[in-house]
């Protein structure tokens, strides 16, 4: 079950024309390993239901499906007259049947029409390849009229994403972690886990079962006493969470398909702590695309997130992407032990996409501590293989990775009004014109909704424990060097 995958990459670039009935298809590609997305081309022309289908093959390594939960493929499109910088994202049928999937496979549409899920459709592990994926993209919804003979340019897109099913977990730790949720029972305890076993609303506070934690000031704030409303995402519903950590490459890309003034926006012209992302628009690269895109703000996360129609993760929903329905453990990190390896180095070349880690002894599984003997963030999912255990990837009981170090996890708390107020409102694959993503409860501007969780590559091993909750309500708007994004999608 673990070892799923050591990458997630954007997809190929191809370009296709529609003028009348007549397809002409050319190609404009970029590499891409591990998630690839190639032959696209547009095809079945429909003018009476104003439908025409996007074409392309499909595959990634380290792929699986069992009885617990499975990987997926979020695939979106962008589309743009020829010669035009106005990307804009395409209306995809929101019915499962207007799509074709290939043999093995399921296409999983979603009711606002901004992407599908691929994924296994049987149990299964290792490389999958579909051939002939068709997605059905409703053209007038963007306001094409082919018959006028304009080309159009296509980009398809693809992110691994992994199934969290739903379903009842603990909040919280039997330990000390800095912050943690308990529930009170009238005692002076503060090891009882929390039980979310539903949606409800959630009653926060220090009397008997309620919810509470162990600090009621500073940056691991529980907040004030107060109600969690219904419509802030707590992780009991299923949802699908992003593999990895979003990396520099994907990030580059994003840049690329954006205005020139929103480009201008979301850049970041460092080359300090391992960042590697250079370039003027539209041609932004990464020396290194593999690695976990660090340098971003609030601000920046939300904007990449919202264009890809995600969206940002509470910290409840952080707790169960790491620990699933199982008993906390005191002191655990995301691969549920408390034995945890320094990453100390690389073996290969470092940038490459294929490096792998060193340490002092055993089998390294969490890049922290590491100011000086590295200086930032690493390739994401460098610690897993096909062969490697849930510790020894450093995997989250559902197989995603990097929950515990790297680049810090930013999410909604619940240590803050704002936080409280988020709705999960999803990305609709659109930015305001100035590069912002448009959901107003995501306080993209303030950052006043969220914080961080998960450690980084420059924090102590006691920050990269599951529970740890140190600066879960410290508002930072402002770039940070061990700052990165991982989005989900509350699940169709």
């Amino acid at each position: 079950m673990y070892g799923k995958g050591d990458r997630m990459k954007r997809a190929c670039v191809r370009s296709g024309r529609l003028a009348a009935a007549a397809i002409v298809f050319g190609c404009v590609c970029a590499s891409a390993h591990n998630i690839r997305v190639s032959n696209v081309l547009l095809t079945d022309w429909d003018d009476q239901r104003q439908t025409v289908h996007v074409k392309c093959d499909l595959a990634w390594d380290n792929s699986w499906r069992d009885a617990g939960n499975w990987d997926a493929a979020w695939i979106f499109v962008k589309v743009r007259p020829q010669g035009s910088n106005d990307w804009q994202h395409a209306a995809l049928s929101n019915v499962d049947g207007d799509h074709t999937p290939p043999a093995g496979s399921v296409v999983e549409s979603v009711p606002d029409g901004i992407g599908v899920f691929v994924y296994r459709s049987g149990a299964g592990v290792g490389h999958v390849s579909y051939t002939g994926l068709k997605l059905c993209w409703t053209y007038a919804t963007n306001g094409y009229a082919f018959d006028s003979g304009t080309p159009v340019e296509v980009s398809v897109h693809a992110i691994e994403m992994v199934y969290v099913p739903q379903g009842a977990f603990m909040l919280g730790s039997t330990g000390g972690e800095s912050g943690h949720f308990y529930r009170p029972d009238g005692t002076e305890q503060t090891t009882n886990a929390y039980p979310v076993t539903s949606e409800d609303a959630i009653e926060i506070g220090p009397g008997a079962d309620k919810l509470w934690g162990t600090s009621t000031s500073g940056n691991n704030t529980i907040g004030p006493e107060g109600t969690l409303p219904k419509a802030f995402p707590k992780g009991y519903q299923a949802f699908y969470c992003m593999k990895y950590e979003g990396t520099q490459g994907q990030y580059a890309e994003f840049l690329n398909k954006l205005t020139v003034t929103q480009s201008a926006s979301r850049y970041n012209p460092t080359n300090t702590e391992r960042y590697t992302i250079s370039g003027t628009y539209p041609a932004f690269a990464a020396a290194a695309p593999d690695r976990a895109c660090n340098w971003l703000s609030w601000r920046d996360g939300c904007a990449y997130l919202a264009w890809a129609g995600l969206r940002p993760m509470t910290e409840f929903e952080y707790e169960k992407a790491c620990r699933g329905p199982a008993l906390p453990v005191a002191g655990e990190y995301a691969w549920g032990g408390t034995a945890i390896k320094q990453q100390t180095g690389h073996a290969g070349v470092d940038g490459s996409g294929t490096s792998t880690a060193t340490t002092a002894s055993g089998i390294a599984n969490c890049n922290y501590g590491n100011a000086v003997l590295i200086g930032g963030p690493v390739r994401a999912g460098i610690y897993a293989t096909a062969a490697s255990t849930r510790e020894q990837a450093g995997a989250s009981y559902w197989g995603i990775m990097e929950l515990s170090g790297n680049v810090h996890e930013r999410c909604v708390t619940v240590g803050k009004t704002e936080g409280r107020a988020f709705t999960g409102d999803l990305g609709t694959g659109s930015l305001t014109p100035e590069g912002d993503a448009p959901c107003t409860a995501w306080t993209v501007v303030t950052g006043a909704c969220c914080g961080r969780r998960g450690g980084s590559w420059m924090h102590a091993s006691g920050i990269q424990r599951v529970s740890d909750r140190t600066y879960v309500a410290l508002q930072e708007a402002t770039r940070y060097s061990i700052h990165g994004f991982r989005g989900v999608r509350s699940a169709p």
